[in-house]
Parts: C-alpha cells; sequence; structure tokens
C-alpha cells in the first residue's frame, strides 16, 4: 500500500483543513478592518488547496499562489485546479517563485502556512521574507502565519500518530520530533505514514526548521515595517471552541496559534 499511496494526497488528509483555514483568514481580516477580504495571497502554497478553496467560497474572490517546488505545483494543478470550473480557475494565478519576490500584486490577506517560514533560520532572512511579503499587501493588508510550541515541540524523538480514516480505507499519520538542537534552536520534524498492511512511508516530509517564538516572531514583524501584531489563540467555551486574541495563554507542552500582522 506504501508503494502505491500518493504522499500529496495523504498530507491533505492529514494536516490541511482549507474550509477551517479560509474561515479563520476571513475572520482575521474582518476584525482588523471591518469588512470582508477579497484576494488572497499564498505563500509556500505547496498544492494550493487552501486557495482553491478560498475562491470557491466567493465569487468575488481571488487567490496567488506562490510555490518553488514545481512538481508541487503540479500535483496541484492536477488535483486541485483541476476540480474547479473554468471560472473559479481564473481566479487562481500560479506563481513559480521564491516567497521573497516583490510582485505587482497587491492582496488584502496573504498568509504563509503551516510554519513554513521557519525555513529562514536567520533573522535577517525573516525580517527580508516579511519586508516582501509587506510590500505585497494592500494598504490596509492583513499577513497570517501559523506558529506551535510549548515543551514537548523540543523533546527529541516525540511520536504523533493519528488514524486518518478514508472511505473503506484508513492509514496512520506519523509526525516525529527527529532532532533539536537548543543552542541555535535548529528543530528537525519528519511525516511518515503507515498502511493496514503494514508497510509504511518512512519520511515522506522532512523538514528543517529553527523553532522560532511568539515573541521574537512579532518582534520581528514590527521591524520588517508592519504597524501592529495580535495573537489568536484557541479559546474553549461552554458553546464551541474558537480562535480569540489573547495577549495571556496557559503554558501548555504543546500549543498552535496564530499571528496576525497589520500593515
Amino acid at each position: 500500500m506504501a508503494d502505491k499511496a500518493d504522499k500529496f494526497r495523504l498530507y491533505e488528509q492529514s494536516v490541511q483543513a482549507p474550509d477551517h483555514e479560509v474561515k479563520f483568514l476571513d475572520q482575521a481580516y474582518r476584525e482588523a478592518r471591518g469588512r470582508a477580504p477579497v484576494s488572497l495571497g499564498e505563500d509556500f502554497c505547496g498544492t494550493f488547496a487552501v486557495s482553491c478553496h478560498w475562491v470557491m467560497s466567493d465569487q468575488q474572490r481571488t487567490a496567488v499562489a506562490v510555490e518553488t517546488c514545481g512538481a508541487t505545483l503540479q500535483w496541484g494543478r492536477d488535483n486541485n485546479l483541476a476540480k474547479l470550473d473554468d471560472e473559479q480557475r481564473n481566479r487562481v494565478e500560479l506563481k513559480h517563485e521564491d516567497a521573497r519576490t516583490r510582485d505587482s500584486h497587491q492582496v488584502d490577506i496573504l498568509t504563509a502556512q503551516n510554519f513554513s517560514f521557519w525555513i529562514f533560520k536567520l533573522r535577517s532572512e525573516v525580517i527580508e521574507y516579511f519586508q516582501a511579503a509587506r510590500s505585497n499587501l494592500a494598504g490596509d493588508g492583513v499577513m497570517v502565519l501559523d506558529m506551535f510550541g510549548g515543551a514537548e515541540c523540543r523533546t527529541e524523538g516525540l511520536s504523533h500518530r493519528t488514524t486518518i480514516e478514508d472511505g473503506k480505507e484508513s492509514f496512520r499519520y506519523d509526525w516525529t520530533q527527529v532532532s533539536f538542537n537548543p543552542i541555535n534552536s535548529d528543530l528537525c520534524c519528519s511525516i511518515g505514514f503507515s498502511f493496514p498492511d503494514g508497510s509504511r512511508m518512512h519520511n515522506a516530509f522532512v523538514y528543517h526548521w529553527r523553532l522560532w517564538t511568539i515573541t521574537e516572531v512579532r518582534e520581528l514583524l514590527i521591524e520588517a515595517g508592519f504597524a501592529a501584531t495580535h495573537v489568536y489563540w484557541l479559546i474553549e467555551s461552554e458553546e464551541d471552541l474558537r480562535w480569540g486574541r489573547c495577549e495571556n495563554a496557559p503554558s501548555d507542552a504543546s500549543w498552535t496559534c496564530y499571528v496576525v500582522a497589520l500593515k
């Protein structure tokens, strides 16, 4: 089963929730600017599932998806873009280029999901990216980044395993924190998949990141020229779970959040 499996499809089923992301992007922009966002920039877009769901969510919405890996973009063309109708496809622009490229597009909201900007390990590299991102935003643009942290993310060898149901079939998603260097915060993580027949896809995706903190990222965003930043934490109430702005949060062993920056 591992030999026949498509790692990009498994990744989308395990990791991504485009409908959720589109909903949060809309929330973050409305709370910052008091209106609905129309244009989206998706940096480090991978198979650009978020961009496709964005244009499906409203007939006025457009998306610019940026990715350096041509094979990943092509998979998205064949499997995500192909599912859209002609009118929707015309509202998605794909760019095979570095996310630090300054383009003419000026989008309402720009996102870098799945901790993707952590590939930049130096302050100068992150500031360069944030400055480019800011230049690609409209005058009242908003940038959204996701983050994770907590004591567990520094633990070498720690694994999280989740069974994913896929119709009649199922598979297991394996996240492993391979190594962490406390001196420079270098973090290596990998994703693998296991199947009912006992076969495994090892190291389907391997990430070499710097584990940036929320404080560092907020400071770098301001240094890059953004006017303000907000942190959105998952808040549990009697009714539901929701993302809300916070300046204080519990010291959980493992957490995720969003950092939202206003141009």
